[in-house]
């Protein structure tokens, strides 16, 4: 073998594995697609019903031995600012305010109705509007045709 086909042979060599090592199949470490960074996902919001607040609360006031508080704000995984906001509403007697939910208020549904009927009334208009047009336009047109057949007709006649 000559120098320059052991040169050739071992650059064909270089060029499989280097061929090899970027196929993504042979070295099992293709990235699947589309995966979701997990450091971009947003935290949910807990919520909390009013009957988990009283029993929280129930359960925190008739602690009697120190540290007892903070074993039950671990294990349910709350902050003391919880117990005392929990407890200002309780005193305010807002205990309806505990169960509230945040954000808008449903729409009733009489108004997505009126609505929705408001709308369907307003495209009847629209409607009833274009065929009086129409109505216009034949009658006008009509008119013409009488007049030009009219005139054709007196034409006509008197030509003779």
């Amino acid at each position: 073998m000559s120098l320059i086909e052991s040169k050739d042979e071992a650059a064909g060599r270089g060029a499989e594995r280097a061929e090899g090592e970027r196929s993504e199949e042979a070295g099992g470490r293709a990235a699947p697609e589309r995966v979701p960074d997990p450091e971009l996902k947003r935290p949910k919001r807990r919520a909390f019903g009013a009957d988990y607040k009283l029993r929280i609360l129930e359960e925190a006031d008739a602690v009697t031995e120190p540290g007892e508080v903070g074993a039950l704000l671990r294990r349910e995984g709350l902050y003391s600012s919880h117990l005392s906001e929990w407890r200002r509403l309780r005193k305010e007697g807002a205990l309806g305010a505990l169960g509230q939910k945040r954000g808008r208020k449903a729409a009733d549904s009489r108004d997505r109705r009126i609505a929705e009927l408001e709308h369907r009334a307003g495209r009847a208009e629209a409607e009833l509007a274009k065929a009086r047009k129409v109505i216009e336009v034949q009658g006008n047109v009509s008119a013409l045709l009488e007049d030009l057949l009219g005139t054709e007709g007196a034409e006509g006649s008197t030509g003779r």
